[in-house]
């Protein structure tokens, strides 16, 4: 395998220092660098000038040369451009988009409450558990849905408000909703619930 001449030897580092460069000036934009690169731009910045005024032989090495040439001219557009709009104190080419607003979901607003009821031990407040039960079953039956037995509804009821009272909610909320002709059973934690 033949030697690399002077010309693919420097147009290896150029590669690498290139890559070097690219990488210095992103970590400069987001804020991990306090300075630009200056010193690793202007190595590249010989390199190029070096070879943009020689005469480079081989049409492969010609090619490769102005390949990483355009790329770093772009390159250097886009830096100028970042740094400018960073001293006029404006968003720039590197400027991170602000963080997107999540739109909260309305609290049902066309939801049909139907009933709602907190527990602290379900076992223990039967007549709530039934009435609930009662509610949530008249409205699975109105939207044609299947009736569960008490004992299974009981004992999701007794899982939910053990669940919710190990992760610290003295109370637990349930509430039967109607929307769009379904049938919404939801459960939540009342953290600092009266009485604790």
């Amino acid at each position: 395998m033949a030697e690399p001449t002077e010309v693919q030897k420097d147009l290896q580092t150029l590669e690498a220092e290139l890559k070097k460069l690219e990488a210095e000036y992103n970590m400069f934009f987001s804020g991990r660098l306090p300075r630009p690169p200056w010193e690793t731009r202007g190595r590249v910045d010989a390199l190029i000038k070096r070879w943009g005024r020689a005469h480079i032989q081989a049409a492969v090495d010609r090619f490769r040369f102005d390949m990483l040439s355009t790329r770093y001219q772009k390159f250097v557009d886009l830096w100028d451009r970042g740094l400018r709009a960073r001293e006029e104190g404006r968003p720039g080419p590197f400027a991170q988009p602000p963080p997107k607003q999540v739109a909260k979901p309305a609290k049902d607003p066309d939801a049909k409450v139907l009933h709602v009821t907190a527990f602290k031990d379900p076992m223990r407040e039967m007549d709530k558990l039934h009435s609930l039960y009662d509610s949530l079953m008249d409205a699975r039956r109105e939207a044609g849905e299947d009736v569960v037995p008490f004992h299974r509804f009981a004992a999701l009821v007794k899982d939910q408000v053990g669940k919710l009272r190990d992760e610290g909610n003295p109370e637990v909320a349930f509430r039967v909703a109607m929307k769009d002709g379904k049938v919404n059973f939801t459960v939540r934690g009342m953290k600092g619930a009266k009485g604790e």
